[in-house]
């Protein structure tokens, strides 16, 4: 049987497989006929497992547009005794039952949770499990599906997949010393889980540039620069081409920004001034006087920010405030009731999906309109408007470049070839800060693609580099 080379990249937003047999890679068919899945995990009430787009299609048919009801979670039962026992044991005291809850709210309405940017937490040694209809999922449990769903799609395309290379970030997201062990250990556990036993790890922006150098193998230049801006990371490494294919890697560099993480500042710029950020509102102070004060806007930002949990705002704590300012009439009031939509309705997974068509559309055109009709949002920008709503973003991109050279003990006229890949490296201005420190050696190499290729190539031939 002819050798084929197998390389799987399961990635913070999509996933990808290719396969490579010495001469041509092939990528493999995720998503009918795309080679792009969303990695995606929706688990119902059941505890059945879907995944990919159908999972992204369940979540929104089933939970968006409901109303959120919550109440605390029952973690026990306790038993008081209320009454003596009689000495004889004729008579048993009386008691009183009551339940016993915890510190968490359940929606009772909840008929699925959608886990998407799994990765993300793969470093976090703290969090060791999410609860799902009372049942604690390992995060292990919650990628296994996608990488199993992955596998079955390869042996359908009659591909062998007891072995394969596997991507990983240069760094992971997290704080902790040990994040990347952590992840590693975590993400080798699901693949044995899901059948592929016979795994080896290599980085995603080297796996991106060997893809590139099988592509191009005439390209001019010997010292290639990768930029990998995917979902939740960006990643670079700095290549020195020997000859043909051959390299040897001069540094690599990773740091928790990526394409979510821009989303999310999307939002807070755009989206919480819409929202009754920065409006007043009148209460009555301790002295039955009424004041009036700065919204708590702060109090609501981290749960706004995170669609997954944003249903812990039902809390009566959250919502009466919002009501009062909506009864106290004025300009605002069609903020919060926007505000008090997006909560009830649980219209927080389409606000943040609208924000990515909104990026996406931005990539192409040089104005756009967020429209989130649902909440009754319709946003225009330009591009260069959206330039400055990311410019923090930006700046700790140019600051990861430059880190990435002077690693490599290089200087910028030193770089040869710059390869942009990854979907959040399609930000025109991206390529913009690149070409500045770069000019006219700037390549886009399959953005959502290159890695999965790069990993079969590097399976075919054995590289070991991670």
């Amino acid at each position: 049987m002819a050798r084929i080379g197998v390389g799987i990249d399961f990635g913070t937003t999509n996933s990808t497989a290719a396969v490579f047999d010495g001469e041509n890679v092939s990528l493999i068919g995720l998503e009918s006929d795309s080679p792009i899945m969303p990695s995606a995990t929706y688990i119902d009430a059941d505890l059945q497992t879907i995944t990919g787009q159908a999972a992204i299609e369940r979540y929104i048919e089933g939970n968006t547009g409901r109303t959120v009801e919550l109440v605390p979670e029952v973690i026990g039962r306790a038993t008081l005794a209320v009454g003596a026992a009689d000495p004889s044991g004729q008579r048993p005291a009386e008691t009183l039952t009551h339940a016993v809850y915890g510190a968490s709210m359940i929606d009772t309405g909840l008929r699925g949770r959608l886990f998407r940017g799994t990765k993300r937490l793969l470093g976090n040694e703290r969090v060791q499990r999410l609860m799902v209809f009372d049942h604690p999922f390992r995060l292990v449990a919650l990628i296994t599906p996608i990488l199993l769903r992955i596998r079955q799609e390869l042996e359908t395309a009659g591909i062998d997949v007891s072995s394969a290379c596997v991507g990983h970030p240069v760094n992971f997201e997290g704080r902790d010393v040990e994040r990347n062990e952590v992840a590693l250990s975590r993400l080798g556990e699901a693949y044995g889980h899901a059948g592929v036993k016979d795994h080896r790890f290599y980085p995603e922006p080297i796996a991106a540039a060997v893809s590139f150098l099988h592509e191009k193998p005439a390209a001019a230049g010997d010292v290639i620069l990768t930029v990998d801006f995917g979902g939740g990371t960006l990643d670079f490494c700095v290549l020195e081409r020997r000859s043909g294919s051959d390299f040897s890697v001069v540094a690599t560099h990773g740091i928790a920004l990526g394409g979510d993480h821009i989303d999310q500042r999307i939002f807070s710029r755009l989206l919480f001034p819409l929202l009754g950020k920065g409006e007043r509102w009148r209460r009555r102070g301790t002295d039955r006087q009424e004041i009036e004060t700065q919204f708590p806007f702060e109090d609501y930002e981290d749960l706004l920010l995170n669609w997954a949990v944003t249903y812990l705002l039902n809390q009566n704590r959250y919502t009466t405030p919002v009501l009062e300012c909506i009864s106290q009439g004025g300009e605002a009031r069609l903020k919060f009731r926007r505000l008090r939509e997006l909560i009830q309705q649980n219209y927080s997974y389409l606000a943040f999906q609208g924000i990515k068509d909104f990026k996406a559309e931005l990539s192409f055109a040089d104005s756009a309109v967020l429209d989130i009709a649902e909440i009754d949002i319709e946003a225009a920008l330009t591009r260069v408007e959206f330039e400055d709503v990311i410019d923090d973003s930006l700046t700790r991109v140019e600051q990861a470049v430059l880190e990435t050279i002077q690693r490599a003990n290089i200087v910028a006229n030193d770089v040869d070839i710059v390869l942009r890949t990854g979907g959040s490296s399609l930000i025109p201005a991206v390529h913009h800060l690149l070409n500045n420190h770069f000019p006219e050696r700037v390549v886009d190499h399959d953005p959502f693609t290159s890695v999965a290729a790069g990993l079969a190539i590097a399976d075919y031939h054995d590289y070991q580099m991670g």
